[in-house]
């Protein structure tokens, strides 16, 4: 009942917020946009690959490239940080164990947008299929998934480790995005967290880089609140219903997901290649 009454104040605090806006969008267009947030938000949350389901959306819509890409930032960064305050609220987790990641990923998400200005889109899509690849391969070699380490969390981060790769995953999602809570998932579950516990470390790295991507792409004027308005609303409410039910999620599931939502990224960047 308290979720229930918590996801309803947040759509509607959105829609109070959107009608104060004087949008100029139709409101079937706006409700469209937050229910793309949800379901994106909700499957990025669980497996990563988020990106996957709303920037494809929001340019089917109409809505120009730069534009996606910048209301995405904003949104992902929105609801991860809606989760990281619950987190800690929660005592879940403790500042003192994040702030490193926090800060690796807001420099490395600033470096990945400015990257993505700069070189042509190609190449930005070889490098991640290459990425992508690696990741896959990773995950279908994880026999933690099965092994019963994931019933306890076990995790031990090292501190220069974790900077790297909060670093360098911040890069990827501020220049491309799609799959970077795939990676960060990853990471973590190699680092003996369990399935739960590298999900709710993954939305803290998200934050970090979509706050330092989100910066630059702000700085090109390439935002309208509207849009950013509406797809955070549905992002919220799609990262606080995964992070709900992933502790009931089995094992098996969650690496099926997992799998099938990098077998789709691939198959996406390869399409744009070609």
């Amino acid at each position: 009942m308290a979720t229930f009454f918590r996801l309803t104040l947040i759509l509607a605090s959105g829609i109070l917020i959107l009608m104060q806006i004087n949008s100029t969008a139709s409101v079937t267009f706006l409700s469209m946009i937050i229910c793309i947030g949800m379901f994106g938000s909700f499957i990025g949350t669980l497996a990563g690959g988020g990106g996957l389901i709303t920037l494809p959306a929001m340019i089917l819509l109409g809505i120009p490239i730069h534009y996606s890409i910048a209301t995405n930032k904003f949104s992902s960064g929105i609801a991860s940080f809606s989760s990281l305050l619950i987190l800690l609220r929660t005592k879940e987790m403790k500042w003192e164990q994040i702030k490193f990641i926090i800060i690796a990923s807001i420099v490395g998400g600033g470096i990945g947008a400015l990257i993505a200005s700069l070189i042509p889109e190609k190449w930005l899509n070889i490098v991640a299929i290459g990425l992508l690849l690696f990741a896959f391969i990773l995950s279908i070699q994880g026999k933690k998934w099965y092994s019963d380490i994931q019933s306890v969390n076990k995790g031990h981060m090292d501190e220069r480790s974790s900077k790297v790769m909060s670093f360098f995953i911040g890069i990827y999602d501020g220049g491309f995005g799609p799959g970077s809570s795939t990676f960060s998932i990853l990471y973590f579950i190699k680092s003996n967290y369990t399935y739960v516990k590298a999900t709710q470390m993954s939305r803290v790295l998200n934050f970090g880089s979509c706050l330092g991507a989100f910066i630059i792409f702000y700085q090109t004027g390439f935002l309208q609140w509207d849009y950013a308005i509406a797809l955070a609303t549905g992002s919220i409410i799609g990262t606080q219903l995964a992070l709900k039910i992933v502790s009931k999620i089995p094992l098996q599931f969650a690496k099926w997901l997992l799998t099938t939502i990098l077998i789709l990224l691939v198959g996406q960047v390869t399409w744009q290649l070609f």
